[in-house]
């Protein structure tokens, strides 16, 4: 039974890196920061997959990009990419799963939980991609947050609201 949930677990976080890769193909550029769907998928992954396989499928998903797939946002790949004024949310997104998935998972699941920890999780994306946004384009903070957070916050939450009523839904289903 145990290697049958092993292997369920693997293919969900295969599943999981594959549609954060497909969220950032559809991207929207509004300046040094895209609009994506992959937040989604990161928020998602968060809460269904627990907290040793959410931040493997996003380690995953940052690995077949820093090796040359075009996963990141508008098909783009390399570990250049990952240095650029994106980087900092990138690496947010296994900090993030990894925190949402320990903090739905502990005890009962209810929806109230599943709220605080999606918004944790897109807080820490926040706090990893902002200064990084700041540091590597040389901006003030006033800049770097009007330009890498202030604009996404409405998208963000209803992704993270999305993500909560998607693993609601799914979580019966995937414990079968």
């Amino acid at each position: 039974m145990e290697k049958k949930s092993s292997i369920r677990h693997m293919v969900l976080a295969a599943l999981l890196a594959a549609l954060t890769a497909v969220g950032a193909y559809i991207a929207i550029p509004i300046g040094p920061v895209p609009i994506v769907l992959a937040n989604l998928f990161v928020l998602l992954s968060g809460l269904l997959l627990g907290k040793k396989w959410a931040p493997a499928s996003m380690g995953i998903y940052l690995l077949l990009g820093i090796i040359g797939l075009p996963v990141f946002s508008g098909g783009r790949s390399g570990l250049a990419f990952l240095f650029g004024p994106t980087g900092g949310y990138l690496l947010g997104y296994v900090l993030a799963a990894f925190v949402i998935a320990l903090l739905s998972g502990m005890g009962k699941s209810t929806i109230w939980k599943d709220i605080v920890a999606v918004l944790m999780g897109i807080l820490i994306i926040y706090a990893l991609g902002v200064p990084w946004l700041k540091f590597s384009l040389s901006m003030d903070w006033t800049k770097a947050f009007s330009a890498g957070m202030i604009p996404f916050i409405p998208g963000d939450l209803l992704k993270g609201a999305v993500a909560v009523l998607l693993a609601k839904f799914l979580r019966p289903q995937l414990n079968d």
